[in-house]
């Protein structure tokens, strides 16, 4: 255990000098806007996060296992590059996914993810390779799914639309029920994304879904939907304005009441003979 520990400072001791000198805070400070939560990083660009990948690699000879331990020292440091890079070299081996490396994955969305891009990269890149492999199912993900972690359960939302063999919509939609109210905006982007891309594929039954349960749907959620489709049907599924008529008919006598008022009349003095 103290080798490969010696081994993971090693590793992170060369990825902090590459960064450090190549570092941009003017990038840095340009990329914070897309970054709400907060963004601490170098302002390196993704193609010399490649080539630290490559090195270390060639270098190291780290097996999956490895990688997935080597991530939680990296994305520990709070550095959006060396997360980056923990998922890069995560990407380059996913034929060679274990459940230990999906458990350690889990582990970073739950403790150590802190925006929405490295959630997405993982839900884009690793996360489906988890259900290829028959390292996770439904009902594994529902762990996922249910997490305390906003970023996990983004995550569990997003890998969906990049299944390569597609879940069918209606055990995905069953999945979803006890999420609908969803209230954390990160997540609720996440399943806006999953429930428009299956409105894409199964537009019939997910609109059935959505007027079923539109009592129960986040408002942010249905809205976020409702905007891909065409106007004719988005209004089927947008809250209808109803005027407070208290106010209404206060209005009105406010109007009657300014109608009869008389007019105001100037009067000129008339001169004296």
């Amino acid at each position: 255990m103290q080798a490969k520990n010696d081994k993971y400072e090693a590793i992170l001791k060369c990825a902090l000098k590459f960064c450090f000198d190549r570092e941009d805070p003017v990038r840095a400070i340009r990329n914070m806007r897309n970054f709400n939560e907060g963004y601490d990083a170098f302002g390196i660009e993704d193609e010399e996060i490649k080539v630290l990948r490559d090195r270390i690699l060639d270098e190291f000879g780290l097996e999956v296992d490895e990688l997935a331990d080597l991530g939680s020292v990296l994305f520990k440091t709070g550095k959006y590059e060396l997360g980056t890079l923990a998922i890069m070299m995560l990407k380059k081996n996913r034929p060679r996914l274990t459940a230990h490396v999906r458990d350690q994955v889990k582990y970073w969305l739950d403790e150590l993810v802190e925006n929405w891009a490295h959630a997405d990269f993982l839900a884009i890149k690793i996360l489906p390779v988890l259900f290829e492999l028959g390292l996770v199912d439904l009902e594994v993900w529902k762990q996922w799914r249910d997490s305390e972690s906003k970023w996990t359960r983004r995550a569990s939302f997003v890998t969906f639309v990049w299944l390569r063999k597609a879940e069918k919509a209606e055990n995905i939609l069953e999945f979803i029920k006890p999420c609908l109210n969803e209230n954390d905006r990160n997540a609720q982007m996440g399943l806006s994304w999953l429930i428009t891309d299956l409105w894409h594929k199964s537009s019939e039954q997910v609109e059935e879904y959505l007027l079923e349960h539109k009592k129960d749907i986040n408002p942010y959620i249905l809205k976020a939907v409702s905007d891909k489709m065409p106007h004719a049907k988005a209004k089927a599924f947008r809250p209808k304005i109803v005027k407070n008529r208290n106010n209404q008919n206060r209005n009105n006598q406010n109007r009657q009441h300014k109608a009869r008022q008389p007019r105001k009349q100037s009067y000129r003095s008339r001169n004296s003979d």
